[in-house]
């Protein structure tokens, strides 16, 4: 197993990750369509998340000219409506902003206010900072810090992203923590040397067999006793170290 104690920083993947945005996207989608069954549902759901999907590819193959995720969930949110004949436009424009009102999974303000009070923690999420910021308050989440992939103008998996939290760590990357329930963005992670925990979620995508994870576990308890009892072992305290460490 690989030595926890040399995680210093602990850096979230947020939307799938710490909020349930599946089931999120499902009931805003249920509640702007009228009467809809589940196949209809899950129709709609894959429309969005294609759109949303094909896009983040293009800005990163540099088909398309960066635009921050409320642009692209706006796209969606008319792909859907078209789809479904909605033309209701309050109905539409509610429906574009269902990713900032997402509940959290039930582990994850726990398990993150367990984190926060021995490591220093940081959301890394596609949200722009304003739909970040209004998910953030909405979810009931509370990060040292939050960083939004707009302020690379990117998207994950391109490396800057993830440079944005190794560089607000303050820490080689190697003392850094990506926790996600995407092995894709796991797979990012790993590219720039960072440490890496899947944590498996409905809807997650899962890790290939290939897959060299430092950690994976079924939900946010099992990964934050381990780096409890690993934080307490290096320091002999539950609260965060003022700095990283100078040990390469």
């Amino acid at each position: 197993m690989p030595e926890a104690r040399d995680v210093e920083v602990v850096v979230f993947d947020v939307l799938g990750t710490m909020v349930d945005e599946p089931g999120g996207l499902r009931a805003a989608i249920r509640d702007a369509v009228p009467a809809p069954d589940d196949v209809a549902v899950d129709q709609l759901l894959a429309v969005w998340r294609q759109h949303v999907e094909h896009e983040q590819r293009r800005i990163g193959n540099h088909d398309r000219a960066y635009a921050n995720s409320e642009i692209i969930d706006r796209e969606a949110a008319h792909h859907v409506a078209e789809r479904a004949g909605l033309t209701d436009p309050v109905a539409i424009e509610r429906l574009a902003t269902a990713s900032q009102r997402l509940k959290p999974w039930d582990d994850s303000l726990a398990g993150l206010a367990d984190l926060a009070r021995r490591f220093p923690v940081l959301g890394l999420s596609h949200a722009s900072r304003a739909a970040l910021l209004r998910l953030n308050a909405y979810a009931g989440l509370r990060w040292h810090q939050a960083l939004s992939a707009e302020d690379a103008r990117a998207y994950k998996p391109a490396a800057e992203v993830y440079r944005l939290a190794v560089d607000a760590a303050g820490c080689p990357s190697k003392r850094v923590l990506m926790v996600a329930a995407h092995a894709w963005d796991l797979r990012g992670a790993q590219a720039v040397g960072m440490r890496t925990a899947y944590v498996q979620r409905s809807g997650g995508d899962a890790p290939k067999t290939s897959d060299t994870f430092d950690w994976r576990s079924t939900g946010l308890d099992e990964l934050v006793s381990v780096l409890a009892a690993a934080q307490k072992r290096r320091t002999g305290s539950d609260r965060p170290g003022s700095r990283c460490s100078a040990a390469p």
